[in-house]
């Protein structure tokens, strides 16, 4: 399930970092919570929506657009919740308008694009390595987390699949810093294989790691 959410305009400078102040805004409608201490089964887009950037922030003028996914839609309704009681954001920008979409019922095969940039990482011999989308063996990766987060679903893993869209034009990596930590991330269209169920698992869940903190959701 997913709720799209209308912002204002902010009425002070959003820097580049920001999505960190999204977590926080998540966190205080969800109320105290464990969902830190656990595999992230949501994920949530950037802002979206005509922003003008300069050297030191971006400004939305015309307000933006937010979305946050859940499987579960006890926490999606915890999360309205939590609007309708404060809703602030953060720097000037509030929840102007709540709309909820029900999981769609996708084909066997989907294309997205990524409403923010999807992170592949793995500890290798204790340290810690970023994958980008050129090298090959990140499709696996993306494969293994989804499977990871639908066995903890309790539902099937079999025959699922996730490959970037490397032929996609603009496709590109960037760094995202996230509370001082560089974060190698890609901008790149996902192809994901399955069942109906799996890919629209998927859609709420994100793909790749760190969903929790704003990476990797499907457009």
């Amino acid at each position: 399930m997913r709720i799209y959410l209308m912002l204002s305009k902010n009425t002070a400078l959003v820097p580049f970092d920001y999505p960190v102040n999204l977590v926080g805004a998540l966190h205080k409608w969800i109320g105290r919570n464990a969902l830190h201490d656990f595999m992230s089964l949501y994920s949530f887009s950037w802002l979206q929506r005509n922003e003008r950037g300069g050297q030191k922030g971006l400004n939305f003028p015309n307000g933006a657009l937010w979305f946050i996914s859940a499987y579960d839609p006890d926490l999606v309704k915890k999360i309205v919740g939590g609007i309708l009681d404060d809703p602030e954001v953060a720097f000037g920008m509030r929840v102007l308008e709540i709309t909820l979409r029900e999981t769609p019922v996708f084909a066997s095969g989907m294309r997205f694009s990524l409403g923010s940039p999807a992170l592949v990482k793995r500890t290798l011999e204790n340290q810690q390595r970023h994958f980008l989308f050129t090298e090959p063996e990140a499709d696996a990766l993306l494969t293994e987390t989804l499977q990871h987060k639908l066995a903890r679903a309790g539902l099937p893993t079999e025959g699922v699949a996730v490959r970037f869209d490397r032929q996609a034009p603009g496709a590109k990596t960037k760094l995202s810093v996230y509370r001082g930590i560089e974060n190698k991330v890609n901008y790149c269209p996902v192809i994901i294989e399955g069942t109906p169920e799996q890919i629209g698992f998927a859609w709420d869940v994100g793909v790749g790691n760190s969903t929790g903190i704003g990476f990797g959701s499907l457009q």
